[in-house]
């Protein structure tokens, strides 16, 4: 049985910012984090950024070993891309709602009902999804990907119903929707953003195009995660309102010290933090230093599965570059 890195005990006496600097020249390794990780791991990154920018990342870097700060697809994705190289992921159990939603003996079956239609899948879906895909997609390129397909072709938009209703008012592209979505996204609440709005009337609301269209109808800006963090960054507005994950607020903090960010509240009346993902939270500074200590847990694959799944994100990065 996989040995995992949550079994070996880490002392609060050691400095694992410098431990994990001297285990990445030491292996040759990178790590890479999403912007939902918690503030330490993406302190800590040698690269930080969104799917597209991950999947970019992962296909150009010449390091032996990736560590992957984020969920399981992530790693998948940067093994499909670098088949020869080690790529660990701090908790296996680092999963996602999104690419769950999705499981691929039913995804086959929906789309053998539509056998001439063109599949593009978000990249958060799972290596079989990919596998049974024409291109992936992130949300910064996906309403270019869904222009890039002939008029005449159709299309199955999976596994996002949000981004998928959304490219289509976007692009006026009409789409066979497979009805997924993340647990974060779905659970922002429209009142309780109106409700914030009011106390905050200045502010500018920013958000991702995986949430509900009747939350996206009061923002002033709709795009990727690197996208919102960039509107952030040139907007002159000093007060924004993200509805998206948690996480990004610490980049954004960094980068414009001077200004404010809220991060929108969940539907839950509870007072549960719903708008982080729990499965990026899995993931901590202890985890990232016992998995490269350790070399463990490892993503593997099988080689027929990967090199299917590889031809839909090399078509994407194609489109992308």
């Amino acid at each position: 049985m996989m040995e995992t890195a949550t079994e070996t005990h880490v002392s609060a006496k050691q400095d694992l910012f410098e431990q994990i600097e001297q285990l990445k020249k030491a292996m040759n390794a990178v790590i890479l984090a999403h912007y939902y990780q918690e503030p330490d791991i993406q302190d800590v990154a040698d690269f930080l950024g969104d799917s597209l920018q991950l999947a970019q990342a992962a296909q150009k870097t010449d390091a032996d070993v990736i560590v992957f700060a984020g969920v399981h697809f992530m790693a998948e994705t940067a093994k499909i891309l670098n088949p020869t190289k080690q790529v660990l992921l701090p908790d296996l159990a680092a999963g996602c709602s999104l690419a769950d939603s999705a499981p691929a003996p039913l995804f086959a079956a929906f789309k053998a009902q539509h056998p001439d239609a063109v599949v593009i899948s978000y990249i958060n879906c799972t290596a079989e999804i990919k596998a049974l895909s024409d291109i992936i997609c992130t949300s910064s390129n996906a309403e270019k990907i869904v222009r890039s397909v002939p008029a005449d072709k159709k299309i199955i938009f999976a596994p996002d119903k949000n981004l998928g209703a959304y490219l289509i008012k976007k692009t006026g592209r009409e789409m066979i929707l497979w009805q997924g979505s993340c647990i974060v996204h779905e659970t922002f609440s429209e009142r309780k953003l109106i409700w914030l709005k009011t106390r905050h009337p200045h502010a500018k609301v920013i958000a991702h195009p995986e949430c509900k269209s009747p939350v996206l109808a009061h923002a002033d800006f709709i795009g990727s995660t690197r996208a919102l963090l960039e509107y952030t960054m040139k907007n002159d507005a000093t007060e924004f309102i993200v509805v998206t994950e948690a996480g990004i607020l610490h980049e954004m903090e960094k980068k414009s010290p001077h200004k404010k960010f809220i991060a929108a509240p969940p539907n839950s009346e509870s007072s549960c933090n719903c708008n982080e993902c729990p499965y990026m939270k899995l993931n901590t500074l202890e985890k990232l230093y016992l998995c490269m200590t350790h070399r463990a847990p490892e993503l593997t694959m099988p080689e027929a599965l990967r090199a299917q799944a590889e031809k839909s994100l090399l078509r994407m990065l194609e489109l992308s570059a």
